[in-house]
């Protein structure tokens, strides 16, 4: 694998770990509270987000590059 494109992957996986873990955690406590049951909630919706998540991170990520390239002018 080339290693841009295996950068991409790694970024993509890195980034949808930590996006995905501070959205979901946030999310399942306003949605459930602190509760006796919210670790496994928060477990199963991050869970379902990161199969989701990642994907859209690796294939939209080079899209959000050459977008903010043309707002800013600018070669990403």
């Amino acid at each position: 694998m080339h290693p841009q494109k295996k950068f991409h992957l790694v970024f993509s996986l890195v980034m949808g770990a930590l996006m995905i873990f501070i959205m979901t955690f946030v999310i399942s406590l306003v949605n459930v509270g602190w509760g006796e049951h919210f670790f496994l909630t928060w477990m199963k919706a991050f869970a379902i987000a990161y199969v989701v998540g990642v994907p859209v991170i690796f294939f939209l990520a080079p899209v959000a590059r050459k977008i903010a390239g043309k707002v800013l002018g600018v070669t990403p």
